[in-house]
């Protein structure tokens, strides 16, 4: 166990000080965070609710990637951004390319084929079509973070895999104990996080992680 946890505390280190620099992408995590928490909450009791939720977080979460992250060179942690996208545990920017068009494609499936093959029953009306994109969109979700596991499974070994799956299960958590205060700093017009790549910042995130594992 104490290898998993040195493992994904090194996951979580490489994450937010490679692709967490903006304030503004700090705070869409923040709101995505506590959206994603709503999303947990209403998994079993309305699945395609969370659905729906599900990828609005996500979309909060990758417009603070895609917008205002730095690309090009990295001059905090002195490496390029080719190297980042490619020790990347998760998703990087190609991956969630490709995940997001399989998202968009859901509600265009639907029009053209309403009950999805049999799966669904009918569409009695706008809601109905609502909710079935929403119960797929929490199947691409679920089985998107599926394939990638099994992906680092074969790849980089179970036990990464599993840190991998775990940390992007606490990340709502693990988000809003990080980012409280990225708001605040946005609103005094700081938009590059300072800390990152500091001492300070550096133990400020392994105690977080520490506390949150």
């Amino acid at each position: 166990m104490k290898h998993f946890f040195e493992m994904l505390r090194t996951q979580r280190y490489d994450d937010y000080r490679y692709y967490h620099q903006s304030r503004i992408n700090q705070t869409l995590h923040l709101i995505s965070a506590v959206i994603f928490l709503a999303c947990y909450a209403l998994l079993f009791r309305d699945p395609a609710l969370a659905g729906l939720i599900g990828w609005l977080a996500m979309l909060t979460r990758q417009t603070g990637h895609f917008f205002f992250e730095p690309n090009g060179y990295d001059a905090v942690n002195h490496v390029t951004n080719e190297y980042k996208e490619a020790i990347k545990v998760g998703y990087n920017q190609n991956r969630k390319i490709a995940l997001l068009v399989v998202w968009g494609s859901a509600p265009a499936l639907l029009f053209f084929f309403p009950t999805l093959f049999g799966i669904f029953a009918p569409p009695a009306g706008r809601i109905d079509f609502v909710r079935h994109v929403g119960d797929i969109w929490l199947v691409i979700g679920i089985g998107g973070g599926a394939f990638r596991m099994i992906q680092l499974f074969l790849t980089r070994g179970v036990m990464t895999g599993l840190a991998w799956v775990y940390k992007v299960l606490t990340d709502p958590f693990h988000n809003i104990a990080l980012y409280y205060k990225s708001p605040l700093a946005l609103l005094r017009g700081q938009l590059i996080d300072p800390a990152i790549g500091s001492t300070h910042w550096d133990e400020q995130e392994s105690e977080e992680a520490a506390h949150l594992t």
